[in-house]
C-alpha cells in the first residue's frame, strides 16, 4: 500500500513591506515638495513682475511712495 502525502500550496499575503512602504511615502514627499516650490516661485515671479509694473507706472520709486500716501489719505 502507497501512503498518500499532499502537498498543498498556501498562499500568503504579505502585503507591502517595510522598505517598499517607505520608498513610496519618501517618493510621494520629493513630488509634494517640487509641486509646492514651483508654486512658489510662480507666486514670487507674479510678485515681481507686479511690483515691477507698479514702478514703471508710477514712475519709480518715489512715485510709488507719493502715490501709495496718497491713496491712503
Amino acid at each position: 500500500m502507497k501512503t498518500a502525502t499532499a502537498a498543498t500550496k498556501t498562499d500568503i499575503k504579505t502585503g507591502y513591506l517595510a522598505s517598499d512602504k517607505s520608498h513610496a511615502v519618501t517618493e510621494m514627499q520629493k513630488t509634494s515638495t517640487v509641486i509646492i516650490g514651483f508654486a512658489s516661485l510662480l507666486c514670487g515671479g507674479w510678485a515681481v513682475a507686479c511690483m515691477t509694473a507698479g514702478l514703471i507706472a508710477c514712475g519709480g520709486p518715489t512715485g510709488l511712495i507719493v502715490q501709495y500716501f496718497n491713496a491712503l489719505s
